[in-house]
């Protein structure tokens, strides 16, 4: 029996099968769950994922030192877009940890059918994964309930799955529930305004016979606010609903065809709702997600695999920032920040994987998109005068509803992996791909030129403004990468390398600077977002050792360290949010169904920054969790302290802390603290 609330196991792909480089396959059985409450960040953190903070369910993940859009994330296959020009309703927030039955990390050289529009990597989430019995008789087969505290926020979690099925339907449901209150760093301050609450829904009813399945999903969220420290607005609302259709078709020899078509729509507002960070001015954005995938899975012997694709992407947004009654600035008309924006996307692709003999695999795909975006005219809230000054929004819009708007891009990805076993415990892994990434809507069409417009555009967390740029170039990335992976008795190792030559990434430009004080602390720049050459490189090296086992249980240590370099090749400067050299050593012990961990990990300074960005530096630190957990019968029971010794440090990727700054402007814009010590506790009980 496999319960519905699961912990993920962590495997990497050395065996002769068609994995990729830098791929970390997570694979679980839910009636393993142990720490699967929350947000998916926690799971794929422990695969290599970095995370740009933002709100406690909305944070950015971070691939080889690339943020946001640069990464695919699909959610069960679909494409869900960012609808806020501060990214707060990401692709990842739109699904809980318990729901997730498996999570694919695809790092730099992904293949061509794993996804475009993405010069990082792919990260695949799945939760749709209908299970059936033997028997055709429509009967329970699982359930599962979850809670869980934490204390340093005062959080509590909840999860419910339950499963019905026989051998030709099954239906499930998938809920989750989380509340959590501002959380304390490690001095006992509170970190200002990084409270939400958060509910997901999800019903599967699928059918299947012997040679067909069809899985229908059905979801809905609803988070009534989301605090953003490092924003100038918080999430007064989001609200969306999702739908999936997929279906799947065995065909001869072997092969597979599967069609999906997805549908998103989000209703998200902006705002301020807690006295934390206080303001008055509403924001509200709409966005639709429409798209369909139709794949092909083809053995053309027994060595080699054909896989086709076509796939089509719609994505709908409008940005309005409602006027406020009786406001000279903000009003009388609505100011429209996105008017009708349209960014379709349309794909084919053809791979071929080939195993050549015992030693070599090789898999080689090319990808053609074609992006068009565009959008309407806009609107400033006014185009009066103020203080005898020209009104800069009301001249920027006028240029901007003179432009020719649409723009267009052809995109072709292309990837060679190939894999050779040097000996039975030996792999070396080699990859080289040309990937690129389209500009997306805020980034072309945000047209606001005042402090107050631009300072709403963003999601890097950095307390600056940004103004679009309609002849932007998509960006095109070139990367290398190499792995190899060890496997000898009690002993694991990998290592690997890549380097992406990436000719117009998106960065910023400064082109003007606001201070609201007379301290240089407080400035921050305005930036235009441009086309520059850069590059990015980096390594991480992973080991674990079986120590030892006895009738006092199986002990063992696991090591990891990472550094990533990135840097603009017109000046030579340092790149927004690379995390600095870190590492982890952890020592597990296992003794029955009692597993025990504890961990230590060590980030150095951060003093490569963007200046730019007026990126903050931060000091190095370490920290030390223990975790432990137990299995009786149907329950698992985990007690867990994460900062064991309290420790006070700054999140090197973690921006700056507005909230604290609306408090206290004295000190500048200072970064955002990690979480203190913290408490958790969480009981599963599967039935």
């Amino acid at each position: 029996m496999v319960a519905l609330s699961a912990p993920v196991a962590a495997q990497t792909s050395t065996q002769n099968k068609s994995s990729d480089i830098e791929r970390v396959e997570v694979h679980g059985q839910q009636n393993d769950n142990k720490d699967l409450l929350g947000s998916a960040e926690r799971l794929l953190s422990k695969q290599g994922v970095e995370f740009s903070q933002a709100g406690g369910l909305s944070a950015l993940p971070i691939l080889n030192g690339m943020m946001g859009d640069r990464i695919k994330v699909l959610i069960d296959g679909s494409d869900i877009t960012s609808s806020c020009a501060n990214h707060m309703n990401p692709p990842l927030s739109y699904v809980a940890a318990s729901q997730i039955t498996s999570a694919q990390v695809v790092a730099g050289v992904s293949p061509v059918s794993a996804g475009g529009d993405n010069i990082a990597g792919v990260i695949k989430i799945d939760s749709l994964n209908p299970e059936f019995t033997l028997t055709d008789q429509l009967t329970w087969y699982s359930g599962n309930v979850s809670a869980g505290y934490r204390s340093v926020s005062d959080t509590t979690l909840a999860s419910v799955n339950a499963t019905v099925a026989r051998d030709k339907l099954s239906f499930s449901y998938q809920g989750s529930f989380e509340d959590a209150n501002s959380y304390k760093d490690g001095n006992g301050d509170t970190v200002l305004d990084t409270l939400y609450q958060a509910q997901n829904h999800a019903l599967i009813a699928a059918w299947k016979d012997d040679t067909q399945q069809l899985a229908v999903k059905l979801a809905h969220q609803h988070i009534p606010y989301q605090g953003f420290a490092n924003q100038y607005m918080d999430m007064t609302n989001n609200d969306s609903y999702g739908a999936i259709l997929r279906y799947q078709l065995a065909l001869e020899d072997e092969g597979q065809f599967t069609a999906q078509t997805n549908w998103h729509s989000v209703e998200h507002d902006m705002g301020f709702f807690t006295p934390e960070k206080t303001g008055m001015m509403p924001m509200k954005t709409s966005g639709k997600d429409f798209s369909y995938q139709l794949h092909w899975q083809l053995p053309m012997s027994n060595d080699s695999t054909l896989l086709l694709g076509q796939e089509y992407y719609l994505y709908q947004l409008d940005d309005t920032w409602p006027a406020i009654e009786g406001s000279s600035m903000m009003g009388p008309n609505d100011y429209v920040n996105i008017n009708d924006g349209k960014r379709k996307r349309a794909a084919v692709y053809s791979e071929w994987q080939q195993t050549v003999n015992a030693r070599w695999w090789i898999s080689a795909g090319v990808r053609y998109e074609y992006v068009t975006i565009s959008t309407g005219e806009v609107q400033p809230y006014n185009t009066m005068s103020m203080m005898g000054m020209s009104n800069v929004n009301a001249l920027a819009a006028d240029q901007f509803n003179q432009l020719y708007r649409p723009r267009h891009d052809h995109i072709i990805d292309a990837t060679l992996l190939a894999r050779y076993q040097l000996s039975d415990n030996e792999i070396i892994e080699l990859g080289l791909a040309q990937k690129g990434r389209a500009p997306n809507l805020y980034e072309r069409y945000s047209w606001g030129q005042s402090t107050m417009a631009t300072t709403m555009i963003g999601w890097y967390g950095d307390a600056n403004g940004y103004v679009g740029n309609p002849d932007l170039n998509h960006e095109t990335a070139r990367t290398l990468s190499a792995a190899y992976t060890l496997v000898q008795n009690e002993f694991t190792a990998s290592a690997t390398a890549w380097y992406s030559d990436i000719n117009d990434y998106i960065d910023g430009n400064v082109i003007g600077s606001f201070n609201s004080t007379s301290s240089e602390l407080n400035r921050r720049n305005i930036l235009q977002f441009t086309n520059v050459d850069a590059t990015i490189f980096g390594t991480r090296l992973d080991a674990s050792y079986q120590l030892t086992e006895n009738d006092n249980g199986k002990w063992s240590i696991a090591a990891n360290v990472s550094a990533t370099h990135g840097e603009r090749n017109d000046t030579n400067t340092p790149l927004y949010q690379i995390k600095p050299l870190q590492s982890e050593l952890t020592l597990q012990h296992q003794l029955g169904d009692w597993n025990n961990s504890i961990s230590w990990q060590w980030v150095d300074t951060k003093d490569r920054v963007d200046n730019n960005r007026l990126e903050n530096n931060t000091d190095s630190y370490s920290l030390l969790n223990i975790a432990s957990s137990i299995e009786w019968q149907a329950a698992t029971m985990t007690v867990a302290v994460n900062n064991l010794l309290d420790e006070y440090y700054q999140l090197p990727l973690g921006g700056v802390n507005i909230a604290q700054y609306k408090q206290d402007n004295t000190q500048g814009f200072t970064q955002m603290n990690g979480a203190g010590r913290s408490v958790e506790l969480s009981v599963n009980y599967a039935f």
